[in-house]
Protein backbone atom coordinates (compact mmCIF):
# COMPACT_ATOMS: atom_id res chain seq x y z
CA UNK A 1 0.00 0.00 0.00
CA UNK A 2 2.86 1.93 -1.02
CA UNK A 3 2.28 5.73 -2.50
CA UNK A 4 -1.05 6.53 -1.36
CA UNK A 5 -0.63 8.65 1.62
CA UNK A 6 -2.90 8.77 4.66
CA UNK A 7 -6.21 7.49 4.52
CA UNK A 8 -8.10 9.69 6.29
CA UNK A 9 -7.04 12.95 4.20
CA UNK A 10 -8.63 17.00 5.24
CA UNK A 11 -12.03 16.65 7.02
CA UNK A 12 -14.14 19.56 5.37
CA UNK A 13 -15.37 21.77 7.88
CA UNK A 14 -19.35 21.86 8.06
CA UNK A 15 -20.77 24.26 5.39
CA UNK A 16 -22.50 27.97 7.32
CA UNK A 17 -25.43 29.47 5.44
CA UNK A 18 -24.77 32.88 5.03
CA UNK A 19 -27.40 33.78 7.34
CA UNK A 20 -25.17 32.43 10.13
CA UNK A 21 -22.23 33.82 9.41
CA UNK A 22 -23.75 37.51 9.27
CA UNK A 23 -25.72 36.33 13.05
CA UNK A 24 -29.21 37.09 10.91
CA UNK A 25 -32.53 35.23 11.41
CA UNK A 26 -33.98 36.30 7.89
CA UNK A 27 -32.62 33.85 5.35
CA UNK A 28 -30.12 35.97 2.87
CA UNK A 29 -29.79 33.25 0.51
CA UNK A 30 -33.99 33.95 -0.13
CA UNK A 31 -33.34 37.10 -0.31
CA UNK A 32 -30.31 37.04 -3.00
CA UNK A 33 -32.83 34.63 -4.87
CA UNK A 34 -35.73 37.03 -4.86
CA UNK A 35 -33.24 39.84 -6.05
CA UNK A 36 -31.88 37.07 -8.71
CA UNK A 37 -35.30 36.23 -10.12
CA UNK A 38 -36.81 39.93 -9.68
CA UNK A 39 -35.11 40.93 -12.67
CA UNK A 40 -33.67 44.56 -10.92
CA UNK A 41 -30.59 44.32 -12.09
CA UNK A 42 -28.10 42.38 -14.75
CA UNK A 43 -25.95 41.59 -11.79
CA UNK A 44 -26.37 41.20 -8.21
CA UNK A 45 -23.69 41.37 -5.64
CA UNK A 46 -22.17 39.09 -2.61
CA UNK A 47 -23.02 41.84 -0.20
CA UNK A 48 -26.34 43.28 -1.46
CA UNK A 49 -28.30 40.43 -0.29
CA UNK A 50 -26.77 40.53 2.97
CA UNK A 51 -27.68 44.29 3.53
CA UNK A 52 -31.01 44.00 2.63
CA UNK A 53 -31.72 41.01 5.18
CA UNK A 54 -29.96 43.49 7.80
CA UNK A 55 -32.37 46.41 6.68
CA UNK A 56 -35.45 44.03 6.81
CA UNK A 57 -34.82 42.20 10.41
CA UNK A 58 -34.04 45.43 11.76
CA UNK A 59 -37.49 46.82 10.07
CA UNK A 60 -39.32 43.42 11.64
CA UNK A 61 -37.49 43.88 15.18
CA UNK A 62 -38.51 47.76 15.70
CA UNK A 63 -42.32 46.97 14.44
CA UNK A 64 -43.10 43.73 17.02
CA UNK A 65 -41.05 45.35 19.96
CA UNK A 66 -43.64 48.56 19.14
CA UNK A 67 -46.64 46.57 18.89
CA UNK A 68 -45.82 44.43 21.78
CA UNK A 69 -45.49 47.65 23.90
CA UNK A 70 -49.31 48.70 22.15
CA UNK A 71 -50.48 45.14 23.41
CA UNK A 72 -49.25 45.50 26.87
CA UNK A 73 -50.56 49.11 27.02
CA UNK A 74 -53.98 47.16 26.20
CA UNK A 75 -53.35 44.33 28.62
CA UNK A 76 -53.75 41.57 25.71
CA UNK A 77 -50.75 38.71 25.23
CA UNK A 78 -50.90 38.80 21.27
CA UNK A 79 -50.21 41.84 18.75
CA UNK A 80 -53.09 41.75 16.18
CA UNK A 81 -53.50 43.84 12.93
CA UNK A 82 -54.85 46.59 15.26
CA UNK A 83 -51.29 46.90 17.36
CA UNK A 84 -49.65 46.97 14.02
CA UNK A 85 -51.89 50.02 12.67
CA UNK A 86 -51.22 51.54 15.61
CA UNK A 87 -47.70 51.07 15.85
CA UNK A 88 -47.38 52.43 12.27
CA UNK A 89 -49.56 55.89 12.41
CA UNK A 90 -47.78 56.60 15.80
CA UNK A 91 -44.10 56.26 15.31
CA UNK A 92 -43.29 58.97 12.77
CA UNK A 93 -40.55 57.47 10.96
CA UNK A 94 -42.24 54.02 9.95
CA UNK A 95 -45.17 56.45 9.11
CA UNK A 96 -43.02 58.25 6.43
CA UNK A 97 -41.85 54.10 5.37
CA UNK A 98 -45.06 52.65 5.14
CA UNK A 99 -47.58 54.82 6.01
CA UNK A 100 -49.89 54.47 3.25
CA UNK A 101 -50.42 50.71 3.23
CA UNK A 102 -53.32 49.52 4.28
CA UNK A 103 -53.45 47.15 6.96
CA UNK A 104 -56.37 43.96 6.75
CA UNK A 105 -58.27 44.37 10.09
CA UNK A 106 -56.44 47.07 11.29
CA UNK A 107 -59.20 49.33 12.18
CA UNK A 108 -59.39 53.00 12.76
CA UNK A 109 -56.69 55.47 15.00
CA UNK A 110 -58.87 56.99 17.97
CA UNK A 111 -59.53 60.11 17.37
CA UNK A 112 -62.25 62.34 18.79
CA UNK A 113 -61.94 66.39 16.97
CA UNK A 114 -62.13 69.08 19.94
CA UNK A 115 -65.61 70.16 17.98
CA UNK A 116 -67.82 66.90 18.98
CA UNK A 117 -67.28 66.58 22.89
CA UNK A 118 -70.19 68.58 24.69
CA UNK A 119 -69.16 72.08 26.07
CA UNK A 120 -68.68 72.04 30.36
CA UNK A 121 -70.84 74.24 31.32
CA UNK A 122 -70.22 76.57 35.05
CA UNK A 123 -73.23 74.13 36.96
CA UNK A 124 -72.85 70.74 35.86
CA UNK A 125 -76.65 70.26 36.44
CA UNK A 126 -77.84 73.00 34.52
CA UNK A 127 -78.52 73.31 30.78
CA UNK A 128 -76.53 76.41 28.88
CA UNK A 129 -79.25 78.72 28.67
CA UNK A 130 -78.88 81.41 25.87
CA UNK A 131 -79.09 85.60 26.83
CA UNK A 132 -82.38 85.69 24.59
CA UNK A 133 -84.30 82.69 27.02
CA UNK A 134 -82.86 84.20 29.77
CA UNK A 135 -85.32 87.44 30.25
CA UNK A 136 -88.06 85.57 28.81
CA UNK A 137 -87.10 83.07 32.06
CA UNK A 138 -87.18 86.14 34.44
CA UNK A 139 -90.16 87.53 33.10
CA UNK A 140 -92.02 83.65 33.77
CA UNK A 141 -90.72 83.02 37.37
CA UNK A 142 -92.29 86.59 38.29
CA UNK A 143 -95.73 86.22 36.42
CA UNK A 144 -95.71 88.76 33.66
CA UNK A 145 -95.60 86.14 30.98
CA UNK A 146 -98.31 83.55 30.46
CA UNK A 147 -97.15 79.91 30.02
CA UNK A 148 -98.78 79.35 26.68
CA UNK A 149 -98.31 81.45 23.86
CA UNK A 150 -101.81 81.40 22.82
CA UNK A 151 -104.37 83.22 25.45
Amino acid sequence: MSGRGKQGGKVQPKAKSRSLRARLQFPVGHVYRLLHKGNYAERVGAGAPVYMAVVLEYLTAEILELAGNAARDKKKTRIIPHHLQLTICNNEELNKVVGKVTIAQGGVLPNIQAVLPPKKTESQGQEQVKPEQESLLKKTNQGQVQSSPYP
